[in-house]
């Protein structure tokens, strides 16, 4: 089995910023971290990708490219996101993601969160105006 646990959500105000980072243990072996990331949910909307990394690439979404970044450790079972410039609608819970279950052209999707096997239990992001 594998467990993710996210720490770093909390409350911040617009344009200030936020770090979370999410730590793999268990059974980590096998392609369990060749792709990991975040996906976010806020309330009544579906669960989004943030940003994923691994198998050499990096990706983002729209709204956080160029103010979110992700990052790895070097063993490779962290991923941190670094959230600068945030906004309102940045609110949601944050989920830390791992374990592939696809690829997309040979990169780590970003496309849906049932393209991944392991999830955290989240952590709430709220940002105020």
């Amino acid at each position: 089995q594998v467990t993710l646990v996210e720490s770093g959500g909390g409350s911040v105000q617009a344009g200030g910023s936020r770090r979370l980072s999410c730590v793999a243990s268990g059974s980590v072996y096998g392609d369990v971290t060749a792709c990991m990331g975040w996906f976010r949910q806020a309330p009544g909307k579906e669960r989004e990708g943030v940003a994923v990394t691994g198998l050499g690439a990096t990706f983002y979404g729209d709204s956080v490219e160029g103010r979110f970044t992700i990052s790895r450790d070097i063993a490779g079972n962290t991923v941190d996101l670094q959230m600068d410039s945030l906004r309102p609608e940045d609110t949601g819970t944050y989920y830390c993601a791992a374990g592939p279950r696809v690829l997309i052209g040979g990169r780590c999707s970003m496309r849906s969160d049932s393209d991944y096997r392991y999830w955290g239990q989240g952590t709430q992001v709220t940002v105020s105006s």
